[in-house]
């Protein structure tokens, strides 16, 4: 079967591997479509220590059942559409003792630690697929990266009535609007690009901000009374939003970051103790965030269709990714369709 694999930073590999063979407790899947997100740019790359090469990337997967295991549940049938959740866990460590699964100290997720899903058939176990019989095999391949929104939103602990803003409107950022306008949050998206931005309404955002042309700190303060924002989520990645985030929130205010910046951040620490700030990370999702996520689409309450740039054959993966290596601001959310 068809493979494509990053051998090292900037290069990459078609490959004919043997399919899979599925033990007690899996599925057979045969991957239909497969999201790109930035993590996977940065392990073209060569910028993600998470990684060793050579590496088949792909962790936002769709596909459809073609085989079961012995020892199956009833409920999951052949022909069915699934989305994947991509993560492992020990069961043992400190975070799994607690059931953050998420972040187990030997967590793997297909496509970084170990290899994805950008073949033809995968199997994986029973537990990890989440079928639907309303979505679309594109809206299932966007389940990933939307729970993530939602493990950050309930990182969060956003009540309603409260306000949130997010550094940026990618993929992840949509996520944490929609799941948050879901919770009957005030949000504010904040971003660069006024293109984004209007998407970012439709994803449930209720005001937003282009820092490129408004003064950041002014606008905030308008928008809440003076007091900044009750939350701040970034979802963006760079030096100044992670500051800014602290800078910005309100007093007794919490802070939510769910990527990281390659390098070191320089801060400003007197906000910590001054705000008596909660600073929280968010990794990944929850099996229940998937589950979360499911539903905004189910309920049609996330754009799909507006956030899916570009759909492309599996035969054009690396010529998509040296496009996107070369200019990432003008790419949204790429699929790589295998059917």
């Amino acid at each position: 079967m068809r493979a494509f694999y990053i051998e090292e930073a900037g290069r990459y590999s078609y490959k004919s591997i043997p399919e899979p063979e599925i033990t007690a407790g899996e599925v057979l899947i045969r991957i239909n479509r497969v999201g790109l997100c930035g993590t996977d740019l940065k392990i073209y790359e060569g910028k993600n220590p998470l990684v060793s090469y050579p590496r088949m990337i792909g962790h936002e997967i769709s596909g459809t059942i073609v085989d079961l295991g012995a020892q199956v549940a009833d409920s999951l049938q052949k022909g069915m559409r699934v989305a994947v959740y991509p993560g492992t866990h020990c069961g043992k460590c400190n975070a799994c003792r607690q059931g953050r699964y998420n972040t187990c100290r030997d967590n793997e997720i297909y496509g970084v630690q170990r290899d994805g899903a950008l073949v033809e058939y995968l199997s994986v176990p029973a537990d990890k697929v989440f079928p639907s019989d309303s979505l679309s095999l594109q809206e299932l391949a966007l389940v990933e990266p939307l729970a993530v929104g939602m493990h950050a939103v309930s990182r969060s602990n956003v009540a309603s009535g409260e306000t949130l803003a997010v550094f940026g409107t990618g993929m992840i950022g949509l996520s944490v609007i929609a799941g948050a306008a879901d919770q009957g949050a005030h949000v504010i998206a904040i971003d660069i690009d006024d293109e984004k931005l209007q998407i970012a309404k439709q994803a449930g955002a209720h005001y937003t901000v282009n820092s490129r042309v408004e003064n950041l700190h002014s606008a905030l303060r308008d928008l809440t009374s003076g007091e900044g924002p009750q939350i701040m989520v970034e979802a963006v990645g760079l030096p100044h939003t992670f500051r800014a985030a602290v800078e910005e929130v309100a007093f007794a205010g919490r802070v939510i970051y769910i990527g990281w910046v390659n390098g070191e951040v320089n801060y400003d620490t007197s906000y910590f103790v001054k705000k008596e700030l909660d600073i929280r990370g968010s990794r990944t999702s929850l099996p229940e965030d998937f589950r979360t996520g499911m539903d905004l689409l189910e309920q049609r309450k996330f754009p799909a269709k507006k956030v899916v740039g570009q759909v492309v054959p599996f035969s054009e993966t690396g010529k998509i990714l040296e496009e996107w290596h070369s200019n990432p601001a003008a790419v949204y959310k790429i699929q790589i369709e295998l059917m």
